[in-house]
């Protein structure tokens, strides 16, 4: 993959998301899968139900995939916090 670069100053440009906002998903997604595996062999290895396991590894990787994406969600940026049409945050 190539970096969206302005080709004249080698700079990245404004609207590109940078390489660590690219991998963000992938990350999610390799962490609900680690949740799932290991969910998955500690059912598998303590009941021996293989079918058993793989249910449950598909269950907790849905269920964390979603948790994570909401709380990913939930995070605010810096330039998510300015006012609002030049407004000054206050009480009322």
């Amino acid at each position: 993959m190539t970096d969206a670069k302005d080709a004249d100053t080698g700079k990245q440009k404004a609207g590109a998301p940078s390489r660590r906002d690219r991998m963000r998903p992938l990350e999610l997604v390799g962490l609900a899968a680690a949740f799932g595996i290991f969910t998955g062999l500690v059912v598998g290895l303590a009941t021996r139900e293989w079918i058993l396991a793989a249910v449950f590894f598909g269950v907790i990787f849905i269920v964390s995939l979603v948790v994570l994406a909401m709380l990913s969600l939930g995070i605010s940026h810096p330039d998510d916090t300015k006012p609002l049409d030049g407004q000054e945050p206050g009480g009322h």
